[in-house]
């Protein structure tokens, strides 16, 4: 059973990194460069653009209860105190997305960084005033997640 669920999660994962037409809503980019160093070019292009990250999760436990072993497996939550707190007193709605995050990953010798896109946002809360912020954590994230491919 355990061999089955592996490889169905297996499979699962696959279908979502070769298939753009069913990650639409999030944004993925493999990293050329092992787990240890990815995961630094990571907090560092976050830091670059003026987050703070604020917690890295941990998710190898529940995974290890799915059968799935790996040390390489965090999420890192990042952002601007100020700003989310301004963005979630005008948006209340908002409390669940906040922080950003960027998911990171060993497979073999590379990494890939998953996170949902930040367009999402807009199509949420469509709120005038919020676009700008939303429009500019599109374009961070999507420079963060490009800095730290391009890195090697």
């Amino acid at each position: 059973m355990k061999t089955s669920l592996s490889w169905l999660g297996a499979a699962c994962l696959s279908v979502l990194l070769s298939a753009p037409a069913a990650a639409a809503d999030l944004m993925m980019t493999r990293v050329d460069t092992q787990f240890p160093e990815a995961m630094t070019l990571l907090q560092s292009a976050i830091s670059s653009r003026g987050y703070a990250v604020t917690r890295l999760q941990q998710v190898n436990e529940n995974l290890e209860r799915r059968a799935y072993k790996s040390d390489m497996y965090r999420v890192v939550y990042f952002g601007k105190h100020d700003e989310v707190r301004r963005a979630t007193a005008k948006e209340p709605g908002l409390i669940p997305f906040l922080p950003l995050n960027i998911t990171i990953f060993a497979e073999g010798d590379q990494a890939i960084l998953v996170t949902g896109h930040p367009k999402m946002l807009r199509e949420f809360f469509p709120d005038p005033e919020l676009r700008p912020l939303f429009e500019r954590w599109e374009k961070d994230v999507v420079e963060i997640m490009d800095e730290v491919r391009e890195a090697h």
